[in-house]
């Protein structure tokens, strides 16, 4: 029998949070997400002003401890992706929380004994890196396996906007009440909170209950976990994910675009980060609310998103917000100091955050609509992967550049770069069936 869908007023005005249920156990994994995602980004940047502030680290430093956390990390995954494909997914995901809290609650311990250095903080760097491909990869797996087929694309886009929203509300609390926890608390005092925010998204998986799965029927998951499947990590069975993207005509250019843009602007990011904390002297909160009051834009495109999708059609929307939130990181090379420095910051991220908040959830749901469910873990474990070395070179790199140049002309080649990233969206729309169906 057809279920029967239920509207109200609410669902048309609230067309991602309200008006559809996706049942008991997605909500654990929402509330899990919810958790640690809000304790993400109360410790925002956290290694980066731990270098600064308590360790003197200068432009250079700082861009290779992200760079460097980024590559190690992403190599260090590389052999999981394919071996969490043939595994449940449930306790991959525990196991990954409860890493990330033990490598976190490391660092306030190394501070008390005053053992901290860049050692540490690049090797908790590397295991974060490691740890958030692993999880990110097996929860998406798991999240397809929650919904039936027949309502997979609907179900998942309303999911994806509900994950959307809440790190975009976490993203924009987050970093002031960060921001002034350090000052009152000291550096150490968000890398606390969020070390407890991982035990706590691990609590929550763990009551989901059930088989971790990769396939499901009716939000009922079943494990298939495959006898050809590899007995331990191999990097080389990774490369069916990378076959999967790259052979797809609508995945390929929006796997070049993301793995672009995503580079190209978090290349600013440590660079901004000496630029603002040091040279034009804003505060570590000031820091915080220049990036937290712009995601009430990421709020706003995440709620407009399914609703956008519905009137204007996918290909559209990915094709629009892909464009437009590339042009406005070039406007970070203008800050200054003062008030009119902030406000420019806000401004600018206001504009990215809410063209990357219709964008995001989108790209997320297609590229799992358009993967059979075998390969799901490996495709997205090859996709963050990439991201994941590509912007730990460009980091690097730009790490370079702004040594020689000043991180201001660093930030302004980054978002000119930026500008010529549309051209790799897909120009044509193509059927999600003709990859989910191979």
């Amino acid at each position: 029998m057809a279920r029967v869908r239920v509207r109200s007023w609410r669902a048309e005005w609230w067309p991602v949070a309200g008006g559809r249920s996706l049942g008991r156990r997605f909500r654990w994994l929402w509330g899990a997400y919810a958790v640690s995602v809000f304790g993400t980004w109360l410790a925002f940047d956290a290694f980066s002003l731990i270098a600064v502030l308590v360790l003197d680290a200068g432009v250079t430093e700082v861009a290779l401890l992200s760079a460097s956390g980024l590559a190690v990390g992403a190599a260090l995954a590389l052999p999981l992706g394919a071996w969490v494909e043939f595994r449940p997914k449930r306790p991959v995901m525990v196991a990954a929380d409860l890493v990330r809290c033990a490598v976190l609650l490391s660092l306030p311990a190394a501070f008390a004994l005053d053992a901290l250095g860049l050692g540490q903080l690049l090797m908790a760097s590397v295991v974060m890196a490691a740890a958030d491909i692993t999880f990110n990869a097996a929860s998406g797996a798991y999240l397809k396996s929650l919904f039936p087929p027949e309502d997979l694309p609907e179900d998942l886009l309303v999911a994806n906007g509900r994950f959307e929203a809440t790190m975009w509300t976490a993203t924009a609390v987050g970093p002031p009440l960060g921001g002034m926890a350090i000052g009152v608390f000291g550096p150490m005092a968000t890398v606390l909170a969020n070390a407890v925010s991982f035990l706590l998204s691990a609590l929550g998986i763990r009551a989901i209950g059930g088989v971790g799965s990769i396939g499901g029927v009716g939000g009922k998951e079943r494990q298939q976990i495959s006898p050809d499947g590899p007995s331990g990590p191999r990097a080389g069975d990774l490369r069916a994910g990378w076959r999967h993207i790259l052979g797809h005509p609508t995945l390929r250019p929006l796997f070049l675009n993301t793995v672009l843009v995503n580079s190209l602007m978090m290349v600013s990011a440590p660079l901004l980060a000496v630029l603002m904390l040091g040279r034009l002297g804003f505060t570590p909160w000031q820091y915080g609310l220049a990036f937290a009051v712009p995601c009430l834009g990421g709020l706003l495109g995440s709620r407009l998103s399914r609703r956008l999708v519905a009137r204007h059609g996918r290909h559209r929307i990915l094709l629009v917000a892909g464009s437009l939130r590339a042009c406005w990181p070039v406007g970070l090379a203008f800050v200054g100091p003062g008030t009119p420095g902030l406000l420019l910051v806000m401004a600018v991220e206001f504009g990215l955050i809410t063209c990357a908040g219709v964008f995001n959830p989108v790209l997320a749901t297609t590229r799992l609509e358009l993967t059979p469910p075998d390969r799901v873990t490996r495709t997205l474990s090859a996709w963050t992967i990439t991201v994941r070395t590509v912007t730990a070179a460009m980091t690097a790199l730009w790490g370079l550049l702004a040594t020689l140049t000043g991180p201001r002309a660093a930030i302004a080649v980054a978002g000119a770069l930026l500008l010529a990233t549309p051209l790799l969206l897909p120009r044509r729309e193509r059927t999600a069936r003709h990859s989910a169906l191979r």
